[in-house]
């Protein structure tokens, strides 16, 4: 404990190691703990960065489920993850909190191998109440067949901007008809938008208590017992009136009507009404799954966060006095903001063009879009299912939509992409960010699979920029391409500060373009290396060009620009012209490597050519430096010099 910088400074926090010690301290002790939790938390993240508008937004929050519920035995699921920074300090990794998405140290979010209090891992959105209600079920299933086994809780927190998604309502419906294993299910919405409920009042506290009350829970028992009594139809009519009655008291109609007993709303920063909740609705016995409705703020406590428009969602290191964030030296503009411009400049000369994210404006770069353009901008929310099959239903009637999700979520919509757009040969345009190895956000937000998935699909088109001047192309061609689904994949970070043209140009679907000519080759074989490229590896080729060059082997490189339709007149004379073919992209298996092999094998040239496929290895490659991240994958400039010296025999 000596070796972290605050000890010393948190006198409660100092002596708290575990959940288990939060036990049998007082409602104001507890109170303490927040304010030292909170406080240790902004120094944390001061350090690290990461998202800590969130993690601030649910201090109170977990403190009281700690204090409240026997964890690890009770299952503490948190949606997304990335809140769970009080709670990881709280759960034996205060000591490690300071390599918070560092090199080899703590994950940004919940993470099952690093902790017996994570049971459920997460970085994407919308799954804690499918996980959580799995988790009642089998431990009710044990519970059953065990008599020695007791039956545990199981408590899913779920923000208002998560439980958007169709996924929590699918887990909700199932929970209302799961029997007896979903009884303990409780699943706390935590409204930290105000997007859900009035502000709260001092007759909705003492509903909350009352309604979660053993007294209230044993009467409403009662009456259902003597209702049942009673004949058919005046059963159903005060079953009705009495659920009509809480409803107008609450504001719960729509979680009654799914099943649940709800609870709230409540403040989620005032433990004097916390603790004494989630105390009833960890006694309360065969009411069924529970929804608790709490409201707090994102940012909570550090009035810089509060009064950020975003709440400090995600942060760079940053002072702790005056809130401001580390800047970044200056350098080329992002991917992203070059896409963005350039949808931009097309929207305004198309104004068929629509813009659609769901949940990511800024991260997209479709803020600028929704300033200019507020009318033709649709953020439908964390449900690209959803998105893609608008962006679906926009195409068939002449709209040309741009669909911006990033690799990793646009996972979630596969089935829409390839039912609802692709096989109908709609053109929708999939703008995708992230794509390739993402640094801190490790291998929960690696975008490293799209050209696998949907290169897959028939009749779509799939680009990658080397450069951002080539995401500007590839920009205006998918805005011009009306014939199908197009997409382009593009990396997390700035581009190469390349001077960027006055005017995109159209590229021509299918064809690549050689960067550099194979020189004299003074190796001991002759024909040469090709190094063929997809995507932003192209610096890296060059490197290698370099070394290769100086070592008598001056390759060949070139810019495939497309993995779908591949150009393969231009695969042919490599093949026939070079006695080493390499593939590289930022992707897994089963991608352009694959593509450009199978059309070599069809062709007879497979025989005549040394092929050497690079990709991002079959294992996850966690959080780090983008940099470091693509050494460890093999897919630096040395480790092409490495594969092509070794493929030619130097």
């Amino acid at each position: 404990m000596k070796s972290i910088p605050t000890y010393g400074r948190f006198p409660l926090l100092d002596h708290i190691r575990f959940p288990a010690d939060l036990n049998n301290l007082s409602i104001e002790q507890l109170e303490q703990v927040a304010r030292e939790l909170r406080a240790e938390t902004i120094d944390a993240v001061s350090t690290t960065g990461g998202h800590l508008g969130a993690s601030l937004g649910v201090v109170e929050l977990t403190v009281a489920l700690h204090a409240v519920f026997d964890t690890p035995n009770d299952s503490l699921i948190w949606d997304v993850g990335h809140q769970a920074y009080p709670h990881k300090i709280l759960t034996g990794r205060r000591e490690l909190i300071r390599t918070l998405r560092q090199p080899g140290g703590l994950s940004g979010f919940t993470k099952r191998s690093e902790s017996i209090y994570d049971p459920f891992g997460a970085a994407h959105s919308s799954t804690s109440i499918s996980a959580a209600l799995g988790i009642a079920v089998a431990n009710h299933y044990k519970a059953k067949h065990d008599p020695s086994y007791k039956e545990r809780n199981s408590i899913a927190v779920i923000g208002d901007g998560s439980i958007t998604a169709g996924m929590a309502y699918e887990a909700m419906n199932n929970a209302a008809v799961a029997g007896p294993g979903a009884e303990k299910l409780i699943v706390i919405l935590n409204d930290n938008e105000m997007s859900i409920s009035q502000p709260v009042g001092s007759m909705s506290v003492y509903l909350s208590q009352l309604l979660s009350s053993r007294h209230f829970l044993g009467l409403r028992d009662l009456a259902a017992r003597v209702a049942k009594k009673l004949p058919e139809s005046i059963e159903k009519k005060a079953k009705r009136a009495e659920e009509y009655a809480r409803s107008m008291m609450t504001g719960g109609t729509l979680f009654e009507e799914l099943g649940f007993y709800y609870v709230g709303p409540i403040d989620g920063h005032n433990l004097q009404q916390l603790v004494p909740v989630l105390r009833n609705l960890r006694d309360a016995d065969q009411i069924g799954p529970i929804l608790l409705h709490i409201v707090t703020q994102k940012g909570h406590g550090y009035k810089p966060a509060e009064s950020s428009g975003d709440k400090y969602h995600a942060v760079s290191k940053f002072n702790v006095i005056t809130g401001e964030q580390t800047k970044a030296p200056p350098g080329p503009p992002s991917y992203t903001s070059v896409f963005s411009k350039e949808l931009l400049k097309r929207a305004k000369e198309d104004e068929k063009i629509i813009a659609i994210t769901a949940a990511m404006p800024s991260g997209t770069g479709l803020d600028k879009f929704q300033e200019t353009f507020p009318d033709r901008y649709f953020d439908v929310g964390i449900a690209e299912q959803h998105a893609v099959t608008f962006a679906a239903g926009l195409a068939t009637e002449g709209m040309r939509p741009f669909c911006a999700i990033y690799s990793s979520f646009l996972q979630r919509g596969y089935d829409q992409v390839m039912h609802d757009v692709v096989l109908q040969k709609l053109p929708v345009r999939f703008a995708i960010d992230r794509a390739g190895l993402v640094g801190a956000d490790g291998a929960t937000h690696a975008g490293t699979y799209d050209i696998a998935y949907l290169g897959c699909l028939p009749d779509i088109v799939l680009m990658a920029p080397s450069d951002e001047v080539e995401l500007m192309h590839m920009t205006a061609t998918a805005a011009a391409f009306d014939e199908g689904p197009i997409a382009f994949r593009f990396p997390r970070g700035p581009g190469l500060g390349l001077q960027l043209p006055n005017q995109a140009e159209i590229l021509e679907i299918g064809k690549g373009r050689i960067v550099q000519e194979m020189g004299n080759q003074t190796g001991k074989e002759k024909g040469g290396i090709a190094i063929l490229s997809f995507g932003a590896r192209l610096t890296e080729c060059l490197k290698a060009a370099e070394t290769l060059t100086e070592q008598g082997y001056s390759p060949t490189i070139i810019d495939a620009r497309f993995a779908k339709p591949l150009d393969t007149d231009l695969i042919n004379q490599l093949a026939r012209n070079h006695k080493v073919l390499i593939t590289i992209e930022e992707g897994s298996r089963g991608g352009f490597g694959a593509y450009v092999m199978e059309h070599l094998a069809n062709n007879g040239l497979l025989d005549n050519v040394r092929f050497r496929p690079m990709v991002i290895p079959d294992f996850f490659i966690h959080h780090n430096t983008q940099a470091a991240q693509y050494t460890e994958a093999g897919l630096d400039s040395a480790s092409i010099v490495k594969v092509a010296l070794k493929a030619i025999g130097g």
